[in-house]
């Protein structure tokens, strides 16, 4: 299939296509395509990321490549042990696809908390007690599966801290 049909196949039977995050699971997916045969994983270019996310530190390019041509969508070919290229997104290729047993989706909020109180929001109960209440709104508001909340930590290691007060505008 072409690499966009590839990953529509992937994402309404499985989860996405093939995602190699290191070598370990490179390898997995060279066992499965035939030696000599390029075959799409879920790497395409608007700055070379995976189709369900950024970027992976782990990177197996053929030398050259991508080479900044026309290829816009990631093949793997394993008579070079798994390397990588960049081919144009309508060449039909074999492909392999992979599966989350638990789908999930990952976002990101930012909490404003108002109030004048001699709460300290970093202590780790006071956290801990906020992420249930989190999780209760959440299960409140319609969603039935499994909820895992964590707080980003800031540069000095605190996960809340107090604005600064805007000066009147004049």
């Amino acid at each position: 299939m072409s690499w966009m049909d590839a990953q529509n196949y992937c994402r309404e039977h499985f989860t996405d296509l093939a995602i190699p995050r290191n070598l370990s699971e490179n390898e997995k997916i060279r066992a499965v395509i035939p030696a000599g045969v390029y075959g799409w994983i879920s790497l395409f270019r608007t700055t070379w990321k995976w189709s369900g996310g950024p970027m992976y530190v782990f990177q197996r390019w053929i030398g050259g490549q991508p080479d900044g041509g026309t290829g816009t969508c990631g093949a793997t070919k394993f008579d070079r042990s798994g390397y990588w290229a960049d081919w144009s997104c309508d060449i039909r290729k074999p492909f392999i696809c992979h599966h989350d047993s638990v789908p999930f989706t990952k976002q990101v909020v930012k909490v404003k908390l108002v109030g004048n109180s001699a709460l300290d929001l970093n202590d780790p109960a006071v956290l801990e007690n906020l992420q249930e209440e989190l999780k209760q709104k959440v299960r409140e508001n319609g969603v039935d599966a499994e909820i895992r909340l964590s707080w980003k930590k800031q540069v000095d290691g605190k996960i809340f801290y107090q604005e600064k007060e805007e000066e009147d505008q004049k």
